[in-house]
């Protein structure tokens, strides 16, 4: 498969992507000699050597059950070849981008999905409305960026799929991420509802104060408002990998959500502190409500007769 993977490689057009590849497929080739190593000279069962071993094997495992997939794509060279093409002409892609540009300024041009293919053009498939009508075109580029074109007119998404590029496999956002098959065991954490539960149960304001000091906590066992603030720098990062002028921008708005709401975090913190100074208590005038119970009968009583119905006329046939 490695060998089918690196022939497939050395036919595809040259890209950004492909000398990436080229390395992870020799990285696949280093882990595979190291599996099958341990695989013909396995240590004794039970004993110290084999748990050595097995140590040592796992993570050329996970890095084959995390990216064994790209090689297995990669050897299947069918799939990455180029299609037959659209059919279209120079002057009728012309006449389909100029359409496909009018439909965008009126905000008719409905985007179905996007791919990169093997020569690293980004294509993306979109409904064409006019009218009633709904037309599946391909744009090649950046449907945001200046300079993308109709490469095809479409009866349906599927006759779309047959005709052009097939797509290859996307990219990580963090090259250097954990596993998932490594990753580390998760830290303990309050969901935000038993924090509100706290809060509505407390009498004092340092258990008040405590609550929001969770929310807020920083560290490895992060609150859930530091949790969120992660989340949006990270969706930002995400949004900014996309490298589209919408991920573009997304991503910016992200940030300055990010940093607002990381300084809403702060502000939290620092008021959950005075409020836990305050030493403070609910007022005893604050008494619970006495519970509405509805009176029970005992289990003896007959349950009351049902109302008498008046007899109904004889009817007269």
């Amino acid at each position: 498969m490695l060998d089918s993977a690196r022939s497939t490689l050395d036919m595809l057009p040259p890209a950004r992507h492909t000398s990436a590849w080229r390395d992870l497929l020799d990285a696949l080739a280093a882990s595979h000699t190291e599996i099958t190593g341990v695989l013909k000279r396995p240590a004794c069962e039970g004993t110290s050597a084999e748990r050595e071993q097995h140590a040592a094997v796992w993570p050329h495992l996970v890095f084959w059950a995390e990216h064994g997939s790209l090689a297995a794509d990669l050897a299947d060279a069918s799939r990455l070849n180029q299609q037959p093409g659209t059919g279209l002409t120079a002057e009728e892609r012309q006449m389909w981008t100029e359409m496909a540009q009018a439909a965008q300024r009126r905000r008719e041009l409905d985007l179905i999905e996007s791919w990169y293919a093997a020569d690293g053009r980004l294509i993306t498939l979109a409904y064409l409305v006019e009218g009633n009508t709904d037309t599946v075109i391909a744009l090649v580029g950046d449907p945001d960026a200046p300079g993308w074109q109709v490469i095809g007119q479409f009866d349906n998404e599927y006759t779309a799929s047959l005709a052009l590029p097939r797509p290859v496999p996307p990219g990580v956002l963090r090259a250097d991420s954990a596993s998932r098959f490594n990753r580390p065991e998760a830290a303990p954490e309050q969901p935000l509802h038993d924090l509100l539960r706290d809060v509505i149960e407390a009498r004092g304001a340092g258990e008040v104060s405590e609550a929001l000091l969770s929310a807020t906590r920083m560290g490895y066992a992060a609150g859930p408002m530091v949790q969120l603030a992660q989340l949006l720098d990270t969706v930002a990062e995400f949004s900014h990998a996309l490298n589209t002028v919408q991920g573009r921008q997304i991503g910016a708005r992200l940030e300055t959500l990010g940093r607002q709401f990381a300084f809403l975090v702060r502000e939290v913190h620092v008021a959950a502190e005075d409020l836990g100074a305050t030493v403070a208590v609910l007022p005893p005038h604050r008494t619970p409500k006495s519970p509405r119970i509805r009176s029970r009968p005992a289990l003896d009583t007959a349950p009351p007769a049902p109302p008498a119905h008046p007899a109904s006329p004889a009817r007269r046939l």
